[in-house]
């Protein structure tokens, strides 16, 4: 920190240097009453400041009686003013910073401060030119002093938030590793930390592993990464109450919600998809792979291997492979690889994509025939078309592909080359 600024009596006339002197002598016998009234208006002003103690209070009397008194010595030319002289209120800002009152706080009580500091010089100075003029002189010094003992007192702020988030980013990547490794911790401040997210030896949990696969403004994936891992958006599990573990590793994003009373996978999975939109919408394109549900950190590691394994699902382009969502069949025609779209017949597949180009009909009726237990004349009412025309086009299927939706043999394969299309057409789209 530099050397203090320069407070003392500037060029003036001795008339003006009298009238500067009394003005100040005269703030200076009611000190103790000024500071009194500072404290009072911080009280009403600032909410954060009204819900405290007298105790709180008589420590804030005290710090404001130390700047008055300094800079009513400073501004009478008595003293000049060093970094060192300011170590009482870094020590003070710490304590606010400790007790988690917010920077702007602080600044508040600042601004209050200096106000009600120029208010009793005003008064003291009385209504004659002479006077008047003398008040104003002390405005360039008084905000001199305001600023620089505001800015020492940001720098403690700034360094003691910087400690504890480096502290907290520590205890959140020590709990994480000692979950994944299925145990639950049961002393001290892991513990602790446990339970201030809702964790539990046998609380319900799902696992969440996002990874940065674009940034539309920068073209930086460090820098989208750097982005979304500070987001509050992934560090709250939801509307509801309660907070998420979330923890940065290996290049990814993993995050523990945990599935609250009242709550079932589904609304953790509706969170985090309305996070990655948001996410992208700003710019910052993400896969996400959602687990299903663990039941006890015993089971978490299991639930970590399958959300990593869920990313495999997600299109290049990002966005979000649910588990719970799947069903077994879509999970293993999601899971198809090449090997598996050549064991599809290739009348079957030259259909399914000349279907797709005339918009689907056939699919949509193995879809609804399905769907339907293969009830041929409810697939038709759900098709809203008439009975005759989905037994065309049932026929034309088994015309077409030697493939009869009528036997459950003939139907699953369709569905399946069905399923293996569509997932390999939306990674193709996605690129």
């Amino acid at each position: 920190m530099p050397l203090g600024p320069a407070l003392g009596t500037p060029q003036l006339s001795e008339p003006l240097r009298r009238e500067r002197w009394r003005i100040l002598h005269a703030v200076h016998d009611r000190v103790e009453e000024v500071a009194e009234t500072a404290v009072e208006v911080m009280r009403a002003e600032i909410p954060s400041y009204a819900l405290q103690d007298e105790r709180f209070f008589e420590d804030v009397r005290e710090q404001v009686l130390e700047h008055y008194r300094m800079q009513l010595a400073a501004l009478a030319g008595d003293r000049d003013m060093a970094p060192e002289d300011l170590v009482f209120s870094r020590a003070a800002a710490m304590r606010r910073a400790r007790a988690g009152f917010a920077l702007e706080d602080w600044i508040s009580a600042f601004r209050v401060g200096r106000q009600v500091l120029w208010d009793a010089l005003l008064d003291c100075a009385g209504t004659s030119a002479e006077a008047q003029q003398a008040a104003l002189s002390l405005v360039t010094p008084l905000m001199r002093y305001v600023d620089y003992a505001s800015t020492h007192a940001a720098q403690a702020y700034v360094e003691y938030q910087q400690h504890v988030v480096a502290d907290a980013d520590r205890e959140r990547r020590d709990l994480l590793d000692q979950l994944l490794a299925g145990v639950a911790p049961t002393r001290g401040p892991l513990f602790a930390a446990a339970q201030a997210y809702g964790i539990g030896p046998r609380s319900p949990m799902m696992a969440v592993v996002a990874v940065c696969v674009g940034d539309t403004r920068t073209g930086d994936l460090t820098s989208a990464e750097n982005g979304y891992a500070t987001s509050a958006s992934i560090s709250v599990a939801g509307p509801w109450a309660g907070r998420t573990l979330v923890v940065v590793r290996h290049g990814e994003v993993v995050a523990v919600p945990v599935v609250r009373a009242g709550m079932n996978a589904e609304d953790i999975c509706a969170h985090f998809e309305a996070v990655q939109r948001r996410l992208a919408g700003e710019g910052t394109m993400l896969s996400m792979g959602i687990s299903t549900v663990a039941r006890g950190p015993s089971e978490l590691p299991r639930a970590y291997e399958e959300a990593r394994a869920a990313l495999d699902l997600v299109p290049s382009g990002g966005g979000v492979a649910a588990l719970p969502r799947l069903s077994p069949f879509d999970y293993l025609a999601l899971r198809a690889d090449d090997l598996a779209r050549q064991l599809v017949d290739p009348r079957v597949r030259v259909l399914l994509e000349e279907d797709h180009r005339r918009g689907d009909t056939l699919a949509t009726t193995i879809r609804a025939f399905a769907e339907a237990d293969l009830n041929l004349r409810l697939a038709a009412d759900r098709l809203r078309v008439h009975h005759n025309t989905a037994h065309y086009r049932l026929r034309r299927i088994e015309e077409r592909t030697g493939r009869n939706p009528r036997r459950i043999a003939d139907l699953l394969e369709l569905l399946v080359a069905l399923a293996i299309r569509d997932g390999a057409r939306e990674g193709e789209d996605c690129q």
